[in-house]
């Protein structure tokens, strides 16, 4: 199936993506803000069943695009590689707001866990990002794509959800104070900037020593 080494670099780069906090993450933190860990929890929950749903999107499309052609599916890695430059830069560009300005309506457990859910199912970025940055780590040679791509896209979510949780927990206890702290936002935002581009740039000088 996978090679360990590859399953160890996977492993790396998303825990240095999840850790990297990005709009997801944003919205756990407003919502735990503002109506406590509980709330972030759910949220969190319903986020990363919506993210599993783009994997398995990703999984039965990549899968047909390399029968297709072995030739667009090495063009799709690039793009991927590129996709998270591009990621990096807009990242680093944005202007920081803070968590306070985020627009949350208070409601119901079932609610935000229907609506994080709802959300990230469609989001595009999100749909992009599984069909872009889980590629990078696929292998033809080793086995069904489909399956390989469904078994990183699990790993990535259980780690989403157990790193997600933590923002979670630690906003709801800190509450007021991250409403307002300018330097947080800043942090996050320059790093997650930064390893969007470094993980881009290292995928594109990488190669694809698998199709060569």
């Amino acid at each position: 199936m996978i090679d360990s080494g590859s399953l160890v670099v996977f492993v790396l780069a998303s825990l240095a993506l999840l850790l990297a906090p990005g709009p997801a993450v944003l919205y756990v933190v407003a919502r735990s803000v503002d109506q406590g860990r509980m709330a972030g929890i759910v949220s969190v929950l319903g986020i990363s069943l919506g993210g599993w749903v783009h994997v398995v999107a990703a999984a039965i499309g990549l899968s047909a695009l390399l029968v297709s052609s072995a030739l667009a599916f090495t063009v799709v890695k690039y793009l991927g590689a590129a996709y998270l430059i591009y990621l990096g830069i807009t990242t680093l560009l944005a202007p920081t707001k803070p968590v306070g300005d985020t627009e949350i309506v208070k409601m119901s457990h079932a609610k935000i866990f229907r609506q994080g859910m709802i959300v990230n199912i469609l989001n595009p970025k999100t749909a992009l990002f599984f069909f872009t940055f889980i590629p990078q780590f696929v292998d033809p040679s080793r086995g069904s794509i489909a399956l390989q791509i469904v078994f990183l896209g699990s790993i990535f979510l259980i780690m989403a959800v157990i790193t997600d949780s933590v923002y979670a927990l630690v906003a709801g206890t800190l509450g007021e104070w991250l409403k307002t702290n300018q330097q947080f936002l800043k942090i996050q935002k320059y790093l997650s900037g930064t390893i969007y581009i470094l993980l881009g740039v290292t995928t594109a000088l990488s190669g694809n020593s698998s199709e060569s």
